[in-house]
């Protein structure tokens, strides 16, 4: 039998801590821990996470893979999930039942819905609700109704809705500062379902139909959107993480499929994809190295939670 030590000509060292600089392929042994470790450049590949506690497609998420926030969907609901990095645990409801809504992708503890479709109390389209870590309060509407729409932002008192449906595909585009809406110049191309990723100032707006499955991507530098270039494949209703120079969209129709692109701040490469395809899939993380994905339609509401990981990394081996 082959032993670690014929292949690379020495044991495995034993050390009380992890080395803070290990080079890829390097195995240790963790004598605090009381565990074998190992370093690798993993290229990017999406990994099962713990279910939703409800089923549901077309859901708000915002935060981080280890600190999030899920809300609302499809089949219409308003529950309220936090998840741990492990599993999700339901908390206090939104006021209004919605799907298929704008939302910051901001923290486990400061975020905002607005749009949507649902039992929202004023009509379809122009309800906005901020999310304080315990519970949901409804503010002021947005100046134009609408559903399907796309969003950012970094907290539940600065965001951006975008795009979205009003009868037809819409091209209007209002910045939220935690008190009222106020619109501001349009996107060039109106569509719906189309995905958002960064912040208020700094957004990208990703596919979406008009009707007809686009890859038109359009960059928000806080005045003005300007066209950048495509996603490799017309997407529409998928999943969104990331910033403005390091972004991940997933998932979506045509299909459904389970379809990844990453973003690097000027084109879009196709990567691993999700291990189960879906449409409307809620979207967060800071970059494109680190992502949740939570619920899907197939078409069917399903409660699958997958966490995207590129980049360096550290496992600790198991039995299994």
């Amino acid at each position: 039998m082959t032993t670690y030590k014929v292949i690379k000509g020495t044991n495995i060292e034993s050390v009380a801590d992890d080395p803070s600089n290990p080079l890829e392929g390097q195995i240790w042994y963790n004598s605090d821990s009381n565990v074998i470790k190992g370093f690798f450049i993993n290229a990017g590949a999406w990994a099962t996470g713990g279910d939703l506690g409800t089923a549901r497609y077309g859901t708000g998420a915002s935060g981080t893979q280890t600190a999030a926030v899920a809300f609302g969907g499809s089949p219409s609901t308003g529950k309220t999930e936090l998840y741990n990095g492990t599993g999700w645990t339901e908390v206090n409801d939104m006021n209004s039942a919605g799907h298929f809504f704008g939302s910051a992708q901001g923290t486990q503890t400061a975020t905002v819905a607005f749009g949507g479709q649902g039992s929202r109390p004023s009509g379809n389209g122009v309800d906005t609700e901020t999310w304080n870590g315990t519970n949901w309060t409804e503010v002021n509407n947005l100046n134009t109704g609408r559903i399907r729409l796309a969003g950012s932002g970094a907290s539940n008192t600065s965001a951006l809705a975008f795009g979205g449906e009003a009868g037809s595909a819409v091209n209007n585009t209002e910045v939220w500062n935690g008190s009222n809406w106020t619109e501001v110049n349009n996107l060039n191309t109106a569509r719906h379902f189309l995905n958002g990723l960064g912040t208020q100032t700094a957004a990208l707006g990703a596919g979406g139909s008009a009707p007809g499955d686009k890859n038109v991507v359009e960059l928000w530098n806080g005045t003005n959107w300007t066209e950048v270039n495509d996603l490799n494949t017309g997407n529409t209703n998928g999943g969104c993480s990331g910033t403005t120079t390091s972004g991940l969209r997933y998932g979506g129709f045509p299909g459904p499929n389970a379809r990844t692109e990453l973003w690097n701040g000027t084109n879009w490469t196709e990567v691993a994809d999700l291990s189960t395809a879906g449409r409307g899939i809620g979207g967060t993380g800071p970059n494109n190295t680190s992502a949740l994905a939570v619920g899907r339609g197939i078409p069917a509401a399903r409660a699958a939670t997958e966490e995207w990981n590129k980049g360096p990394q550290t496992i600790t081996f198991t039995d299994a």
